[in-house]
């Protein structure tokens, strides 16, 4: 069956790996506070501190010995944190920090970085009537922005659909079985673009088609039964 829908991944994928490890998350780390003294007051703020109180307190539950949560800025921040530099993809950081992203596409200090090969795939990919979406352990705000601000452009354009940590985890399969009926479509006919093997190997248990992308930077891994791609050039879909 041929690929009627491609699925990709962000980070190693689409973007190169160091523009989220050296520019995204140094940016949300160092407006993290200033962002939450403005504004933990904002309903959707309130709903992303209740996420991590929530995660915090699993976490201490799991004998993981995270910060103390107190009632100010301070704790909130201290936690936040923590998990950033645990690399954990919980959905109430993932969720804060699109919000202060957005406040840095916004102003003009972060534009975006997509591999070369990005811009004239998509439009390649569409053109043959195929629909496009992202699955990033990213909230689908912060995907919104990343792909709207690109040193290519706008790129929005071409995505028909965004998934994140709120559809499930992304080494399960169920995940994969979501996404495919929310698309719908057979698992058969979406292709997932990734460079993580356990995530491909999840969409592979729920029928999705994989391909891993290797691109510079990226940290080595075993493809398995997986088709590799160095390019989205070698993959006319």
């Amino acid at each position: 069956m041929q690929a009627r829908a491609i699925l990709l991944d962000i980070e190693g994928t689409t973007t190169p790996v160091d523009f989220v490890y050296q520019v995204l998350f140094p940016y949300a780390r160092r407006h993290l506070g200033a962002f939450l003294a403005a504004r933990r007051g904002d309903d959707e703020v309130r709903a992303d501190l209740a996420r991590l109180r929530s995660g915090r307190d699993d976490d201490e539950r799991a004998g993981l010995a995270p910060p103390a949560w107190g009632d100010g800025a301070e704790a909130e921040v201290a936690y936040a944190l923590w998990l950033m530099d645990r690399d954990r993809k919980s959905t109430g950081l993932k969720s804060l920090q699109g919000r202060i992203w957005e406040a840095g596409y916004r102003s003009g200090e972060l534009l975006s970085q997509v591999y070369d090969d990005v811009p004239r795939a998509f439009a390649r990919w569409t053109s043959q009537g195929k629909t496009l979406a992202i699955f990033s352990s990213g909230s689908v705000l912060a995907q919104r922005l990343l792909f709207a601000h690109t040193t290519a452009g706008d790129l929005t354009g071409y995505l028909s659909a965004y998934f994140d940590t709120t559809t499930g985890p992304k080494k399960e399969a169920a995940s994969y079985a979501r996404i495919a009926a929310e698309l719908g479509l057979p698992p058969a006919s979406v292709i997932f673009l990734s460079d993580v093997t356990p995530e491909l190997d999840a969409a592979r248990q729920a029928g999705v088609r994989t391909a891993l992308c290797v691109r510079p930077g990226n940290a080595p891994a075993e493809a398995g039964a997986h088709r590799v791609i160095r390019t989205f050039d070698e993959m006319p879909a």
